[in-house]
């Protein structure tokens, strides 16, 4: 365990050494400051409406202020979407891209494990992905509170259930990693993030039309790659009883936010997952012909 943490730490430096945590914060900071603008500018035009209107105030939880609550999670949605992007493309090349250099066999004749490898690789690179998330996700959530004092009614299981989604992804990176070719490994994650993608409006059109095998294939897609339904998962904890009151109006008819939280067997299958792919990457670049 201490040279999965030793490599872990390497692959830290590695990120910084990269710049790639300068070009994230400078990137992410444009990004906030963009979307935060927005809303200011939406709360605004809120207040001048109700201005309009002859009130004196609108309800934070109410539905004229339904706007402000959609763009808080829309704003999530894109830092899940962001943090996805960002676990795939640093963790693309984790295993494959060394060996493809020629790095990995001055690696594996020091005194380590390829298992060692495997997991201070993924050990670091979770880290980096997840503490970008995190970071971005309470500015976010601040932000908007500090502009607008709307505050989703649970944002700490949402975050967990995203941050569990980028440590998902982060895995199933580092698995392909070990199995095939950079360039093969992003390609194939990819597919498998449009496949959860894919299962969500599935799942969406069979509760508005009520398609037993759209149901089915929505569960199918959602136990192959369960990223999404955890986004659906966090998007119950952050809308307030009027929005919920929308949705199930609609029948569930919008395929990014769901009006049930995540079933807890889908849960503890995307924790299993999680480790199932640590393991089995750990296992296979033990015995893998170089």
């Amino acid at each position: 365990m201490r040279n999965a943490l030793l490599l872990a730490e390497l692959s830290l430096r590695e990120a910084v050494r990269k710049r790639l945590v300068i070009v994230l914060l400078l990137l992410t900071a444009a990004f906030l400051g963009f979307y935060l603008y927005g809303v200011v500018r939406l709360e605004q035009t809120l207040d001048q409406r109700a201005l309009d209107a002859g009130l004196d105030g609108r309800s934070v939880n109410g539905a004229a202020n339904a706007p402000v609550m959609y763009a808080t999670i829309f704003g999530m949605y894109l830092v899940y979407f962001l943090g996805t992007l960002m676990a795939v493309l640093s963790t693309v090349g984790a295993v494959s891209g060394d060996v493809e250099s020629g790095v990995m066999q001055s690696v594996i004749a020091r005194p380590i494990s390829r298992a060692q490898l495997v997991l201070g690789r993924w050990l670091g690179f979770t880290v980096v992905n997840v503490g970008y998330v995190a970071l971005i996700s309470v500015a976010l959530l601040g932000g908007i509170r500090l502009i607008t004092g709307f505050v989703p009614p649970a944002p700490v299981p949402a975050v967990l259930l995203i941050l569990l989604a980028i440590a998902l992804t982060t895995a199933l990176t580092v698995l392909g990693s070990t199995l095939f070719t950079t360039l093969a490994n992003g390609i194939g994650v990819f597919v498998l993030y449009g496949v959860g993608f894919a299962g969500g409006i599935m799942g969406s059109i069979a509760s508005f039309a009520d398609s037993p095998t759209l149901t089915t294939l929505s569960r199918l897609a959602n136990i192959l790659m369960p990223t999404n339904a955890l986004w659906l998962g966090a998007t119950y904890h952050l809308q307030p009883e009027v929005l919920l009151s929308f949705a199930n109006a609609a029948r569930g008819a919008n395929p990014f936010f769901s009006t049930e939280p995540i079933a807890a067997n889908l849960l503890g299958w995307a924790l299993v997952l999680t480790v199932l792919a640590v393991a089995t990457a750990m296992w296979h670049f033990s015995r893998r012909d170089l």
